[in-house]
């Protein structure tokens, strides 16, 4: 997720968590194995997934929990702020990337369920007005360690960078360093090879001067042999 998205989110979640306690926990129905159970809905918005989880770590907490298809169960739930005996928790959860919609139904023995103005009702629905608090409160934190986690890896990314750049300004000033000094031998290499032409031309004046010589004594000798 780009940073500034996160930002986003993280601003609205914030603003979230601020009216968790004002969340809307109502009364309903759903069917659950072809058997219609009343009990509270709460929807939240973020993370559905996540909310998901969240909701199932909730359950595992107050017993041994069976899920199948998103559909939770803990068959006796031990929620003393609702009830003092075990309860029988049946709850659903439809999720999709941005909200997630919790059904839960608690059955308090011999068919009485918790519904409204019934026993337990104001305090199962202060668990789900709590639940929504505590969840959104943890997705805010993870997006602002994860918005952090990102800002690290972009500091890391730029320093790297930098340290990338100061070699390559090394290595450019050795290359400098190795070129004058390959401009300076190649400056004496060709005052050198200048002295050596001149040199050169001395040699072949004087090596010249010697083959006239040379023919000139040739000459002679072919001038004595006639005169003989």
């Amino acid at each position: 997720m780009k940073l500034a998205s996160r930002i986003s989110l993280l601003l609205l979640l914030i603003g979230l968590v601020g009216r968790s306690h004002a969340q809307t926990v109502y009364a309903g129905e759903t069917t659950v194995d072809k058997a219609s159970l009343p009990g509270l809905y709460l929807t939240l918005q973020g993370d559905g997934k996540q909310l998901e989880k969240d909701w199932e770590e909730q359950l595992k907490t107050y017993g041994r929990l069976s899920s199948s298809r998103g559909t939770y169960r803990v068959p006796n739930a031990d929620i003393q702020a609702i009830s003092s005996e075990p309860i029988n928790l049946v709850s659903t959860v439809k999720s999709t990337k941005t909200s997630a919609t919790i059904f839960v139904s608690y059955d308090l023995g011999n068919g009485n369920y918790v519904k409204t103005g019934g026993t337990g009702y104001a305090a199962a629905e202060q668990v789900l007005k709590d639940f929504a608090g505590k969840s959104l409160f943890s997705q805010e934190v993870r997006i602002a360690e994860g918005s952090f986690d990102e800002g690290q890896k972009n500091h890391q990314k730029t320093v790297k960078k930098g340290e990338q750049l100061q070699r390559s300004i090394e290595q450019n000033a050795k290359e400098k360093e190795r070129l004058l000094k390959r401009i300076d031998e190649n400056a004496k290499e060709l005052e050198q090879l200048q002295k050596d032409i001149e040199a050169n031309k001395t040699e072949q004046a004087s090596a010249l001067t010697e083959l006239e010589n040379r023919k000139k004594n040739v000459e002679a000798v072919k001038a004595k042999k006639s005169n003989e």
